[in-house]
């Protein structure tokens, strides 16, 4: 067995930091995924707004990146992307998800199965105007998930968006904007010692959140 392969087999430690029962939880689980975000800023947990965003293509294969949340909404959550790449493509032909939050340091995760949906382009537009110039510039240089032939190319197009928007204020892309993830699953992780973690879970039934404990 090589030397990294051994590692990978022997590695152990425990989880100790807290535990989570279903008996004492919010009704609702957007207050308890609040109640852990807050606690992951106060932590300064390192990139708290990075989740794994899972998607499937038409052709049922499923693909895993990391985004970052930017904003919590009454419904939902938001991010923003190019609705033309690989995440854009996947979600138009199915927009069932999966959000996977993990914050090593407070020994937690979450794990969010909801509808994506494209947010209102008010929405949108007022984001894209708050990104740095640079940022909005890429938006429209990027051609997402497409065959690029080599840094230059993609060099040569932002300076092309560059000058085109010089002395002036850089419109959102119609290709660019925001998805909406409405939840109808939820599963909140604690580790624990032995490996006897706590999971609980919220699935939504007729518009009511049914809470159990799960098995680890």
């Amino acid at each position: 067995m090589s030397e990294i392969n051994k590692k990978i087999s022997t590695e152990r430690r425990e989880f100790e930091v807290g535990t989570l029962d279903e008996s004492n939880v919010p009704q609702e689980p957007k207050e308890l995924f609040e109640n852990w975000f807050k606690e992951a800023l106060d932590k300064q947990v390192m990139e708290p707004y990075a989740f794994h965003l899972a998607t499937i293509s038409k052709d049922n294969i499923p693909s895993s990146r990391v985004v970052y949340l930017r904003s919590i909404e009454e419904n939902g959550y938001v991010f923003f992307t190019n609705y033309k790449g690989k995440k854009g493509q996947d979600i138009e032909a199915n927009n069932t998800v999966c959000m996977n939050f993990f914050w090593a340091e407070k020994e937690r995760q979450i794990r969010i199965y909801g509808k994506a949906e494209k947010i209102e382009t008010q929405f949108s537009d007022a984001y894209f105007a708050s990104r740095p110039r640079q940022s909005q510039l890429g938006a429209w240089a990027s051609h997402q998930s497409e065959k690029l032939k080599n840094h230059k190319e993609l060099s040569d197009r932002l300076a092309f968006y560059t000058q085109k928007y010089e002395g002036k204020e850089v419109p959102r892309p119609p290709h660019w904007g925001g998805y909406l993830i409405v939840p109808f699953y939820y599963e909140f992780w604690q580790g624990r010692a032995k490996r006897l973690h706590d999971r609980v879970t919220y699935t939504n039934e007729d518009n009511t959140w049914q809470i159990k404990r799960i098995n680890p």
